[in-house]
């Protein structure tokens, strides 16, 4: 019938239109798809953001003039690749990994794309590295991406909220979880790490946020944003 819209609703298609959005408005030179590739070699493989949330990542940045940048969870580097690409030789990415194989994957990336000079891996419990920085005293951040274990998400938030300051942006990974997150009585401790940190956001005078869901070559997730505006 005319004027009907067909629906697609496969994950071959989701993947398909993500393959298209990729070729089309973002594209990867030879140092992230050498980063995208060797995350086979992490301990975690294949769990990098997309090409097409990678972008976006880096335009978050780049609307919010951000600066010095904190990331939860280096694994290969690809998504730290686009952090820095996005701040620049000015500014300072900070990224907690807890492996070290992991660490020495992405530094190697960082190397290759050019940015490791502005890039710190910090090396252990990410909680732990995070907290340190508090007692250091660093210069606040202006934009933090949580993608490291999703149990310990409400702690990272809460670390977050020390090392950040009014205006700050702060994108949590992975909170659908294939539609688990709805589900109240979940036993699995990364559902329960998600709701955690929902509940904690919305309760916090501090934030406003919202969560989209997504599809695509990373299947049914979807990520929350969140503004520190007090």
């Amino acid at each position: 019938m005319r004027g009907e819209i067909a629906v697609y609703e496969s994950e071959r298609v989701w993947r398909d239109v993500d393959d298209y959005f990729v070729e089309t408005l973002v594209g990867e030179d030879e140092a992230l798809v050498g980063a995208r590739e060797s995350g086979r070699g992490s301990s975690m493989p294949q769990a990098e953001v997309a090409p097409n949330q990678g972008r976006l990542l880096a335009l978050l940045c780049g609307m919010v003039g951000a600066r010095r940048v904190l990331e939860f969870g280096t694994l290969a580097g690809y998504s730290t690749v686009w952090l820095a690409r996005a701040v620049g030789a000015e500014g300072r990415v900070t990224s907690l990994e807890l492996e070290a194989r992991n660490a020495d994957i992405a530094r190697g990336n960082l190397e290759k794309a050019g940015v490791a000079e502005w890039v710190d891996v910090v090396v252990g419990p990410a909680a732990e590295s995070a907290w340190r920085l508090v007692e250091e005293g660093v210069e606040p951040y202006d934009f933090v991406f949580i993608d490291a274990d999703k149990p310990s998400n409400p702690e990272y938030l809460k670390a977050s909220l020390a090392l950040t300051r009014v205006g700050s942006v702060i994108v949590i990974d992975n909170v659908v979880r294939n539609g688990a997150v709805v589900d109240d009585g979940s036993s699995d401790e990364r559902v329960r790490g998600v709701r955690a940190v929902l509940d904690d956001i919305a309760r916090d005078g501090r934030l406003e946020a919202t969560a989209l869901q997504t599809v695509g070559a990373k299947g049914w997730d979807g990520f929350a944003i969140v503004r520190r505006v007090r």
